[in-house]
């Protein structure tokens, strides 16, 4: 029953910080963790506690992704797929021993993506990145561990030449989707999900998503980017100390 509490409450949260500005997945992973299930299984059944808060924000934005070139939303989209399935094969093919010595450096590579992740942008902006390669990497890492994987979509785009936000955003979380949707169904086939804890997160997460969007309008940005960044150097140390 504890452990029930403790991923409730962690996916109620992480919905919060995911409406505010992502994140969620710092508080997600180590809750399943904290309960009892295998690295590798806690990284799937996270990837489906938190996938159908990018639904919502597609549509959100489906407007601003309906002024995105056609040719190109499908071009991504098949990139996302092949590079979601493929990250997702590779983390079945990861032991938990493994993944569990990589775990805190992915936190902490993460959180520093997100703490600097305008820099990121900037810097980024005035790269000449191949589209396809680019996507594509990007895509296996979000398959594989999708903590971090909006700031690195944003500046991609950033690098790729666009510059209207909404836009980016849509496509962002339309790309987040598409890429969580062929890894979940994945990790379904494999038979790694605990679909128990899954369920409960889920629903937390979309109610905490709720609160979130009234919460966002009473705390000021850097705050919330402050307490985000705490809680991802928080959950890093905590992993590195465990791993050492």
């Amino acid at each position: 029953m504890s452990s029930y509490i403790v991923i409730t409450v962690a996916a109620f949260f992480a919905g919060i910080l995911n409406a505010l500005a992502g994140g969620g997945s710092f508080l997600t992973f180590p809750a399943l963790i904290f309960a009892g299930v295998p690295p590798v299984a806690a990284n799937a059944t996270s990837t489906l506690a938190v996938f159908p808060g990018y639904l919502g924000s597609a549509v959100g934005f489906k407007n601003d992704l309906a002024k995105v070139p056609r040719a190109m939303v499908i071009r991504y989209v098949i990139i996302a797929l092949i590079g979601g399935l493929v990250g997702s094969l590779i983390l079945l093919a990861t032991s938990d021993r493994l993944f569990s010595a990589i775990v805190p450096w992915l936190l902490l590579a993460a959180t520093l993506l997100f703490a600097f992740g305008d820099k990121i942008r900037d810097r980024l902006s005035h790269m000449n990145l191949p589209e396809k390669t680019a996507l594509m990497v990007v895509s296996t890492y979000g398959g594989y561990f999708n903590g971090g994987l909006g700031i690195i979509l944003l500046s991609l785009f950033s690098a790729l030449g666009m510059r209207d936000l909404n836009q980016m955003n849509g496509l962002k979380a339309g790309l987040s989707f598409v890429l969580s949707a062929i890894s979940v169904a994945t990790f379904a086939v494999a038979g790694i999900i605990y679909w128990s804890e899954a369920g409960v997160m889920m629903i937390a997460s979309t109610v905490g998503g709720y609160a979130g969007a009234h919460v966002a309008k009473a705390l000021p940005k850097h705050i919330i980017r402050g307490f985000i960044i705490a809680v991802g150097l928080t959950m890093s140390a905590v992993f590195f100390i465990k791993l050492y």
